[in-house]
């Protein structure tokens, strides 16, 4: 090997032209838009470059949307350097600091000041962005600084930073370290963490020279991802002198193949391997923000591929247009359109396995309070480990993708294969990835400009080569786990839960204690009601009912057979009258004729009741009184059934029952009922036996008794007459079969069986009636 440093492109890029760095102020007029206001280091005196090159979009660059609702903001952007004296032009890079203050603080407010807020910004343009990490914070504190002045016409600070940046140019300080481009863009350790197992897919993307749009509304982050991204690929960020326009291809035509190889020097190597592999080549464009009015560089057709950010989201309207693939930053999502890129970026299970490692370290040792950092302070999880990680990746996929050609082009020479590899070792990258890389313009380039051996130098092999085992398994498992987030899920899940349920309980127990207090006032009014209810039947009862109501079972009597009581005793007056008027005439009928005969009239005894072929007086008078007394008994037919009960229960018990007798003369005729009292009542059979005036069976009179002396003529109408108005007389339902009688006590010892039930089958005023008659009609004829 020789010793001579080989012609690199690095080395053929330091040939570039010598550029100054220029600083310019922008300013946001309130009626003009975006204008630049000042420059700083532009020579002649006067000279304006953004005139005299044509970017009159760099204040749009320099402010960038959405710019106004932050304090402070960066933004990153390219600008094209036409060539002179027709030569080929060159990319520059802007970064600008972008900041704002209230018009009423300024010591002097311009008559232009007319909006309530003034917003400017810094620019620095360089022909590198591999200073930019230490450049923004020089910029950042001039800038604020500057403000801090509230006198925007004191730019001195200004005119020595850009003195400054020339004296270090001049000086060549900014050339001694050219690795500088690590310190450029968002840490890595924060790229893989946020994008995981997709980092490696948007690097594999970046060389497939799609159209990548990356959108955010941060510029800041917008920009930095861009190129942390892009400084994945070892020395591209020393190499982006075509990235400004389509039409640029430089780096091709100063690119030489090396012929030598130093292993000792790191630069040496990449350089022989073909690295950086060139994607922006002619037709790409890198653009880490661009404004809309760049839309139609992009949908120019000499346009083919570029990487470019935006924050307007007018672009994910037409994200079909101009993407190919679309990284949302604020919603952290990938979404790819084509077809054909979808397929060939579908990451292989040796690829799955070592963005894993990578991402499981990262993950391992991560630390909140400074993300850039691991917190063990290790190597392991660093972002130069991340960096090698991946120069050790893109060294292999390069060795495979050679010695895929060679066994292409040898395949019918066995001893042309490696004894040690087996197979093509390509496949573990995945083949349709390598199908259409071999496609693309940097593949192109680099092919053609290094050694079909590199496989000699670097093992073509994958860094995580295999099948699928049982711990890629458990990783990937583990991985998606993470990724999606449970432990915070179940946290916020769990607090949400349990709000839910506190606030459950507290309407559940309103509704119950509500309906409680609703079932309680228900059952208050409803209470309320019946006890109304009851208080008003009992005062209808009490006004109904008789007022003594603990005396005799004759003053019972019941409501519903009231109105029945008058109806009966107008009956029962009726009957007495008659029969006390038929019996008066009796009387005095039987006085004279007994007035002829013996002086001492007999003892009156109880006599059978003459046959119906007795005499004519005693017919007449028998079947008289029977008709009358059976229209009596007629016009009591409505008396109760139940009253009809209890009249035989007591009769039935008076046959077989021996009453005490009294002498004649004092034995009154014992009523064993009142039909005025008990005719429609309640009164029970055990009642009327218990009564006070015993029953006693009724006998018909004997034809030996007598009227004893003194008894006067209407002697028998007293008796009727009393039974008809004491209370004690028993009325029994009636039907019609029965007769209503009237039971008198009497003595008599020679009675028979078939006496007393003749004389129970006839009425006592029609036997008394019939047993006068009987005798008054033998004392005429006497």
């Amino acid at each position: 090997m020789s010793s001579s440093v080989p012609p690199t492109p690095t080395t053929a890029a330091s040939a570039r032209p010598h550029f100054t760095p220029l600083v310019c102020i922008v300013d946001f007029h309130h009626a003009r838009g975006p204008e630049v206001e000042k420059w700083f280091g532009a020579e002649p005196e006067g000279f304006d470059p953004a005139v005299e090159y044509d970017w009159g979009l760099l204040p749009f660059m320099a402010l960038s949307d959405g710019a106004h609702a932050l304090t402070e903001d960066f933004s990153y952007f390219t600008l094209l350097k036409p060539g002179e004296d027709g030569g080929t032009g060159t990319s520059l890079f802007g970064i600008s600091c972008t900041r704002q203050m209230d018009a009423s603080l300024l010591l002097s407010r311009p008559a232009e000041v007319t909006r309530s807020t003034v917003q400017k910004a810094v620019v620095v343009i360089a022909d590198s962005p591999q200073y930019f990490g230490m450049l923004r914070e020089r910029l950042s504190v001039v800038t604020k600084a500057w403000f801090a002045q509230r006198e925007f016409t004191d730019v001195e600070i200004l005119k020595r930073f850009q003195e400054s940046l020339a004296d270090e140019k001049e000086r060549g300080m900014m050339n001694e370290d050219e690795d500088r481009d690590q310190y450029l863009g968002l840490s890595l350790r924060e790229l893989v963490r946020e994008f995981k197992w997709q980092t490696l897919v948007l690097l594999k993307c970046c060389l497939l020279q799609p159209k990548m749009l990356f959108f955010g509304t941060r510029c800041e982050r917008l920009c930095l991802t861009q190129f942390s991204l892009v400084s994945l690929i070892p020395g591209l960020l020393r190499n982006l002198q075509d990235s400004a326009g389509p039409d640029l291809n430089n780096y091709e035509k100063n690119l030489q193949q090396p012929t030598s190889l130093r292993t000792s020097d790191r630069n040496s190597l990449l350089a022989y391997m073909g690295l950086p592999l060139q994607i922006f080549p002619k037709g790409s464009l890198f653009g880490p923000y661009t404004p809309l009015q760049q839309l139609d560089i992009l949908a120019d057709f000499g346009t083919k591929s570029y990487i470019v950010g935006s924050t307007n989201s007018l672009l994910l309207q037409q994200k079909d247009r101009y993407s190919d693939i679309l990284i949302n930053l604020d919603e952290g999502t990938i979404n790819i359109t084509s077809t054909s890129l979808k397929a060939a970026l579908q990451l292989s299970t040796p690829d799955r396995r070592w963005i894993d490692f990578i991402t499981q370290n990262v993950n391992d040792t991560w630390d909140e309070a400074n993300p850039s950092r691991p917190k063990t302070m290790g190597y392991v999880g660093s972002e130069e480990f991340i960096r090698v990680q991946f120069e050790e990746y893109l060294l292999s996929l390069i060795s495979s993708v050679k010695y895929h050609n060679h066994l292409a082009k040898h395949a019918n020479n066995p001893r042309m294969l490696l004894p040690y590899i087996e197979g093509d070792p390509s496949t573990d990258f995945g083949s349709d990835f390598v199908e259409a890389w071999s496609r693309t313009e940097n593949y192109r380039i680099w092919n053609s400009h290094t050694d079909s051996h590199l496989f000699d130098i670097v093992e073509p092999k994958h860094p995580c080569a295999g099948g699928l085992t049982i711990e890629d398994v458990q990783r990937r498992i583990t991985q998606q786990v993470q990724d999606m987030h449970w432990d915070e899920r179940f946290a916020q899940g769990k607090e949400v839960l349990g709000r839910n349920l506190a606030a459950g309980k507290v309407k559940a127990s309103t509704i119950f204690n509500k309906l409680y207090a609703d079932m309680e006032a228900l059952r208050e009014t409803q209470r309320k009601k019946a006890e109304e209810a009851r208080c008003e039947q009992e005062k209808a009862a009490s006004q109904q009912q008789p007022e003594n109501r603990g005396g005799s079972p004759d003053s019972t009597a019941s409501k519903a057979t009231q109105p029945l009581q008058p109806a009966t005793q107008s009956v029962g007056s009726k009957a007495g009258a008659f029969v006390n008027s038929w019996a008066t005439w009796a009387g005095e009928k039987r006085r004279k004729a007994w007035g002829s005969g013996s002086s001492t009239p007999p003892t009156p005894t109880a006599a059978s009741p003459p046959e119906s072929s007795n005499g004519g007086g005693g017919g007449w008078a028998s079947g008289w009184v029977k008709n009358k007394n059976r229209q009596s008994q007629m016009s009591t037919m409505s008396v109760t059934s139940v009253d009809g009960m209890l009249e035989k229960d007591i009769k039935s018990d008076a046959r077989n029952s021996t009453y005490s007798r009294l002498p004649e003369e004092k034995q009154p005729l014992a009523v064993v009922g009142n039909r005025d009292s008990v005719a429609g009542s309640s009164i029970s059979g055990d009642s009327l036996l218990e009564s006070p005036v015993t029953a006693r069976k009724s006998r018909p009179l004997s034809q030996e008794s007598t009227i004893p002396e003194g008894q006067e003529s209407g002697g028998i109408d007293n008796v009727v007459s009393s039974s008809s108005a004491s209370k004690e007389k028993k009325q029994g339902p009636v039907n019609g079969n029965e007769s209503l009688g009237v039971e008198v006590g009497g003595k008599d010892d020679d009675i028979n069986d078939e006496g007393e039930e003749e004389a129970q089958k006839t009425p006592l005023p029609a036997r008394i009636a019939a047993d006068e008659a009987a005798k008054a009609q033998s004392a005429w004829e006497r």
